[in-house]
């Protein structure tokens, strides 16, 4: 290769990380081709957030926001010093895509559509001058000797494509084609499990009140996972917030237990029911229990809370039995619900496992183990809660990584 020819640059994987890392680096000159094994790229952007794409999030400080990573935290203080949701807010507002914060932090394009998103990619990729390749997986790669340097790629139609350095950003999982290909340069991959799903709970009462949705602090007995925040009821079982976040911290352990536990919920974290019990026993008297509920609590989860208590709905508060009473206050702090399984989250096809973290140097995203391959997005063992960490991890290890391989050889 001479002084004037530019670094050919590989990007394996058209999702977040790939297009990110691919438009970086081209941008700074390199020659970059971009294969993606599917028919489009960035499909999970264009689902994301119900089709809003949740591009990143207004926590701004690296080390808290390292924090919202239950895999990949440390390793992620350095990266988000150099590139963070700032970063990532300024990138799409001087190529014409407006971001607007809502109240829980979440970040969205103003348009509330991801074709924004997607449509500043396409662009920008565009002008920085990648090749995108589409329905071109790549079926193995091959490192060449050093005297040689670069990499030769087999292509799934047969071509072979030299370069000299490569980018995997496709998913971590063992059966994806890139975590062949990084266990084929000599790289291990944690296995993968879920993170970020729902608890399919088979309760009657439950399921009968779709849509019912409260604060509160929900809970894994004989483990540490506990979680405050929103908690939707489902057709199938509990979603929300505050459960996401309980499936991505314990998304091993839960694997562990095949996804069979009991969750706890207090419905009124920070209240003392068994005082407001007492104080309705004055000040409602008359009233029926299950006709008054306490507030936040809407009427309907009330109604149901107060009947698996064994409180009959025509019962007053000042002829309700203290061992209803008792029952009504322990299932108001301490729901136990069996949970019997998990689904996806529809927004979200998160998975925690991929190439171990110390094999990677993240001050590059460069292989430790094989010079000139470098890692961005979910093939790490790197995930983040619900909230737009996981698309901000992959906007900053592509950049990093598009950064890096365009430096000279």
């Amino acid at each position: 290769m001479t002084a004037k020819e530019p670094l050919r640059i590989a990007v394996v994987g058209g999702g977040a990380a790939g297009y990110f890392g691919a438009i970086a680096a081209a941008e700074l000159g390199a020659s970059v081709t971009l294969f993606e094994k599917g028919s489009q790229f960035l499909t999970k952007v264009r689902i994301s957030g119900g089709g809003r794409c949740n591009v990143t999030h207004s926590c701004f400080e690296p080390r808290a926001l390292a924090e919202r990573y239950p895999r990949g935290s440390r390793a992620l203080i350095g990266p988000f010093n150099r590139f963070q949701p700032r970063g990532t807010v300024e990138w799409f507002e001087t190529r014409g895509v407006p971001l607007k914060t809502e109240s829980d932090g979440r970040i969205f394009p103003v348009s509330d559509s991801s074709q924004s998103i997607i449509d500043c990619l396409l662009a920008a990729a565009e002008n920085a001058g990648v090749t995108l390749r589409t329905s071109c997986g790549v079926t193995g790669i091959h490192s060449l000797n050093t005297l040689q340097r670069g990499f030769e790629l087999r292509l799934a139609n047969g071509e072979t494509f030299f370069c000299d350095r490569v980018l995997l950003a496709g998913g971590g999982c063992r059966t994806t084609a890139a975590g062949v290909l990084a266990t084929s340069l000599g790289h291990t991959l944690e296995p993968p499990v879920p993170s970020l799903f729902t608890f399919e709970i088979h309760e009657t009462w439950l399921r009968d009140i779709p849509g019912a949705v409260a604060e509160v602090e929900a809970s894994i007995p004989q483990t540490n996972l506990r979680e405050r925040g929103p908690l939707l009821i489902t057709h199938w079982g509990v979603s929300g917030p505050a459960i996401l976040r309980l499936s991505a911290w314990g998304a091993r352990e839960l694997h562990a237990k095949d996804y069979h536990f009991s969750l706890r919920v207090d419905w009124l974290p920070g209240l003392d029911a068994q005082k407001e019990i007492a104080k309705r026993r004055v000040e409602s008297a008359g009233r029926a229990v299950s006709k008054s509920p306490v507030s936040p609590l809407a009427a309907r989860l009330w109604e149901k809370l107060v009947l698996i208590s064994g409180i009959d709905p025509a019962t007053t508060w000042n002829r309700l039995p203290r061992e209803q009473a008792a029952a009504l206050n322990v299932n108001l702090h301490r729901t136990e619900l069996p949970v019997t399984g998990k689904s996806l989250n529809k927004d979200e096809f998160v998975t925690c496992g991929g190439v171990r973290l110390p094999e990677v140097d993240f001050r590059t995203m460069e292989s430790r183990l094989c010079p000139g391959l470098f890692f961005a997005g979910e093939i790490l063992d790197v995930d983040g809660i619900t909230g737009g960490f996981n698309f901000q991890a992959a906007w900053t290890t592509g950049w990093i990584a598009g950064n890096a391989m365009s430096a000279p050889c």
